[in-house]
């Protein structure tokens, strides 16, 4: 209905970056929202805007010091417990009515929409979609047949196309394929970028070098859409490591927990609860678990990264 005209995109005066993709699942939205809100806060009075998936709230909030993932979501709380108050984090179901409120209260400069390509309620002046390496959305279906949300036409939309989570051996040849298969519009321009891991794994006040996992039974915690890679990236360092997968954005139990008691205590005599950065912020509130888990950070890696944040600025500079 958009696409025919029978429902209109709002503009905004101000900034706005929309970072989405075209398939259900981790594209990597998250890592991408935290590398352009820390960018943009060095030089821009900066906020990101959410959807708050799986708060136990309705309406407009702002994330702060009083704020949990139950009434925000663990995506803006994972983003608040790493940067504070570097930039502002709103969340708000309703996108147009939390975006005037979040720019006019908070006066800013630019804003950060996460999970925005699908909502078209708002027309970001700046679009980056985001397809995972291993899986693009040019080899891919509309569900049910495939993952994709929408149609692959949808690209389009988009200003910069950002392929992700490629491997570390990445040539300029399979970088010349894949633009090839994504054929980009005139106007758009191809990144590639991969998840990096922190060196150290942390805890509530504590944090241990990565490489001494290699001295312990791991149990890895996850409820992320694709945990393909951290479990691959702990199976470097440790090569004893139980999984317990759960669905993305789960929601644990009192049962979960006492489940995930009982596999640790099967554990060797050296032993660790590892979990993601976006796990821990739900994990770390149960009290058994509070001082036995760890979680490892990651950050991305843009190829080509200076081009990136020079069209990032431009963008933000002009407008």
């Amino acid at each position: 209905m958009f696409d025919w005209g029978l429902f209109s995109s709002k503009r905004f005066k101000t900034p706005i970056i929309g970072v989405g993709n075209l398939s259900v699942g981790g594209s990597g939205k998250s890592p991408m929202v935290m590398y352009l809100a820390a960018y943009l806060s060095k030089y821009y009075r900066t906020g990101v805007l959410s959807r708050g998936y799986g708060r136990m709230t309705k309406g407009y909030n702002v994330v702060n010091y009083e704020s949990n993932y139950k009434t925000v979501g663990d995506e803006p709380m994972q983003l608040f417990e790493r940067f504070k108050n570097r930039f502002v984090i709103g969340v708000c179901e309703d996108r147009v009515f939390g975006a005037k409120k979040l720019i006019e209260d908070m006066d800013l400069n630019v804003l950060v929409l996460d999970d925005s390509f699908q909502h078209r309620a708002i027309k970001p002046g700046l679009n980056i979609l985001l397809t995972v390496y291993n899986d693009p959305y040019f080899k891919d279906f509309i569900l049910p047949a495939g993952d994709l949300r929408e149609s692959r036409r949808g690209a389009k939309r988009a200003d910069i196309i950002m392929v992700t989570k490629c491997p570390d051996d990445l040539t300029e040849e399979k970088k010349q394929y894949y633009i090839s298969r994504i054929k980009p519009q005139h106007y758009q321009k191809v990144f590639f970028s991969s998840i990096e891991y922190d060196e150290n794994v942390m805890s509530i006040d504590k944090y241990m070098p990565v490489k001494n996992l290699d001295y312990y039974d791991v149990l890895l915690i996850t409820g992320i859409a694709n945990p393909t890679q951290i479990v691959k990236e702990v199976g470097k360092y440790s090569k004893k490591v139980k999984h317990l997968k759960y669905k993305d954005h789960h929601n644990f139990s009192d049962d979960d927990i006492k489940k995930i008691v009982a596999e640790y205590k099967k554990l060797g005599e050296y032993k660790m609860i590892l979990t993601t950065e976006k796990d821990y912020v739900r994990l770390k509130t149960f009290d058994y678990l509070r001082d036995k888990i760890f979680y490892w950070p990651i950050n991305v890696e843009i190829d080509n990264q200076e081009a990136f944040n020079q069209i990032i600025n431009d963008y933000v500079r002009k407008n």
